[in-house]
């Protein structure tokens, strides 16, 4: 059994959702994994996803997991999520719900606006979102915890601000629409209109059903959008039921990423778990060149003490052996939730 450094475990209550964040290559994949073993072993249904285009959760437990969930151990799921494969998806979604509201000489014109917007900058932050939102909501309903093994900390950042960017713009989008009808009823009314012969019998003029209808659906779609990612915003927000884990290693770019992470997180306010600081070099004789690393790496160790002194931090120690299957999770498990 290895041992941590003044690693005291993480403290969890009942949070429905965690996140595992960090700079790519310190050891996220490995933390979540171990996290969400060690909690399915103590009887928790978990549900763990990765939102890392560079997926390595298959890796780590020895099988091939995909974009569909898939049981890893007893109480446990794994899910990768695809980054193309939810832009197709969430772009279908709206192809299909257009095609609904228009009339068909219209069809052309979605699919090349479609084509167009696969291509456009932010549509696979914004397909992801869409599935973590959802996964977010319902995933907590089938599972105890659901677990995101997430992208590197700048696209954590980026995907944690985009509910509220969204919902503006599904709110001027709305208020758009509602003006566009506005004007659209006003024309109607004043145009004209077979067998009518008063001017002023306009006023008393039913609105045409087929054109309220679909100005219903629309607005209805992107209402439902809307409760959907403010949902979330809310859950990510509630430190009883979100929480955030960020994983370094003591080196400096980690610990200068680490630090602009926690001062962003608690600028959206977050709630923050602790830190998990990955890979210590083990408290025994390394030989002079990995002295020499341990003792750069004791300064680091000093910086991240005085730095992240207000979160609980715990200490991984480096293994002799790369990480992959059960026991090394189950290692590194009782260090995370002794």
């Amino acid at each position: 059994m290895v041992s941590a450094v003044a690693s005291q475990g993480l403290t969890l209550a009942q949070q429905e959702v965690l996140f595992v964040g960090g700079k790519g290559g310190v050891g996220k994949t490995t933390t979540a994994s171990a996290l969400a073993l060690r909690l399915a072993e103590r009887g928790e249904r978990c549900l763990l996803v990765s939102t890392d285009p560079a997926h390595s959760l298959g890796d780590l437990f020895g099988r091939e997991i995909g974009d569909e969930e898939r049981q890893l151990a007893p109480n446990l799921w794994g899910l990768e999520l695809d980054p193309e494969a939810q832009v197709d998806r969430h772009l279908g979604t709206v192809q299909t719900t257009m095609r609904e509201l228009v009339k068909p000489e219209m069809y052309p014109e979605i699919e090349r606006q479609m084509s167009l917007t696969r291509l456009s900058p932010g549509a696979v932050e914004a397909a992801m979102l869409e599935a973590m939102s959802e996964l977010m909501i319902q995933g907590s309903e089938r599972y105890d915890r659901v677990i995101f093994d997430t992208a590197p900390t700048g696209h954590t950042l980026r995907l944690l601000s985009l509910p509220e960017i969204m919902a503006a713009w599904t709110d001027g989008l709305l208020r758009h629409r509602d003006r566009s009808e506005s004007w659209n009823r006003a024309i109607r009314r004043l145009g004209p209109r077979p067998g009518v012969g008063d001017d002023l019998s306009f006023l008393d003029a039913p609105q045409e059903p087929e054109e309220d209808d679909r100005a219903s659906r629309v607005r209805e779609v992107l209402l439902e959008r809307r409760r959907k990612f403010y949902q979330a915003r809310r859950m990510l927000l509630d430190s009883e039921r979100c929480g955030f884990i960020l994983v370094l290693i003591p080196e400096k770019l980690p610990i200068l990423e680490s630090r602009k992470a926690l001062e962003s997180l608690e600028a959206f306010e977050v709630p923050v778990l602790g830190l998990v600081v990955n890979r210590v070099l083990p408290d025994m004789d390394l030989g002079a060149f990995l002295e020499q690393r341990r003792a750069q790496e004791a300064a680091y160790l000093a910086q991240i003490e005085s730095l992240f002194r207000r979160w609980s931090r715990i200490y991984i120690p480096l293994l002799p052996r790369d990480v992959e299957g059960p026991e090394a999770l189950r290692e590194i498990g009782s260090l995370l939730l002794p």
